[in-house]
């Protein structure tokens, strides 16, 4: 089962922070500077946050991973902006 995460994150060194972002966009949608909406398994979250803990400094970095639940509607059904919308990426599946 599929779940839906918010990841957001506040790295201090450019080296660290470059290598979350791509982490995480190997994983889910970039939404906006330091924010990700990834859909994951449990083995894909354990994945990414093993991944995640080895790209940061524990004293002076912070990644918050939010639990939005099952991935059950489109996010976009729950999910409210104030001023432009979220808008998602389109996705393609190529076999």
């Amino acid at each position: 089962m599929r779940r839906r995460y918010l990841f957001t994150y506040d790295v201090s060194d450019d080296k660290r922070r470059a290598l979350v972002f791509k982490t995480l966009r190997d994983f889910g949608d970039h939404a906006q500077y330091s924010v990700f909406f990834c859909e994951l398994t449990d083995r894909e979250l354990a994945t990414l946050k093993a991944k995640l803990d080895g790209a940061v400094h524990h004293d002076d970095d912070q990644v918050l991973i939010l639990d939005l639940g099952p991935q059950a509607e489109p996010l976009e059904r729950g999910l409210q902006a104030v001023g432009r919308g979220y808008d998602p990426p389109s996705r393609v599946v190529v076999v």
